[in-house]
């Protein structure tokens, strides 16, 4: 199913009416966000299976959190900080590491925007991204992960890994660097 666009005015309608517990209006934002979440889940976790419970779980505390939603942050940007929550408990609770594949990140609405050569080229190069990423530690991934791929601000990154905003901006350069060392020559050898 394609995810319909939703006017802000109509979001704001269905953030409002879940808050006072409309379970319909809570299920339609789930249908919206829900492959969001998922991806989200997949990368952080790195097994689809475990996404899909780590996904039904950050719904669940969604709705049970919904009355408490003030809108400080947009419900999208919320709602990943939820799903990164479950996503290290559930990591936690299996004592495993388990991060940040992106396998779908040509999929993301970002890719969409591409031009076809632009897209090509993203379709080609995410499998080597992917290695790369996984070559980085866990910490630096998800900082990289949340900063390059979903947007998040470094306060945003910093308050739910537990890290100062200094740690977040370092963790991300050195990702960013080594991911450069990684990739070198790669785009030599693609050609």
């Amino acid at each position: 199913m394609e995810r319909e666009r939703v006017e802000p005015v109509q979001l704001q309608d269905l953030i409002e009416k879940a808050k006072l517990g409309d379970r319909d209006a809570f299920g339609e934002l789930v249908a919206l966000h829900q492959n969001e979440v998922f991806t989200l889940a997949v990368r952080l976790v790195r097994d689809r299976e475990l996404a899909a419970d780590v996904s039904q779980d950050a719904f669940i505390r969604a709705w049970r959190a919904m009355p408490k939603f003030r809108g400080d942050a947009k419900f999208s940007t919320w709602l990943h900080r939820i799903t990164v929550n479950t996503a290290w408990t559930h990591r936690a609770k299996e004592n495993r590491v388990r991060l940040d594949p992106l396998d779908a990140i040509v999929t993301e609405p970002r890719a969409a925007t591409l031009d076809p050569v632009r897209a090509g080229e993203a379709a080609s190069a995410a499998p080597k991204i992917e290695e790369a990423l996984m070559e980085l530690t866990e910490s630096i991934r998800a900082v990289v992960v949340l900063k390059d791929v979903y947007g998040w601000t470094h306060t945003e990154i910093a308050d739910h890994l537990s890290i100062s905003v200094t740690a977040a901006k370092v963790r991300l350069h050195r990702g960013r660097k080594e991911l450069r060392r990684l990739l070198d020559g790669y785009q030599d050898g693609a050609s």
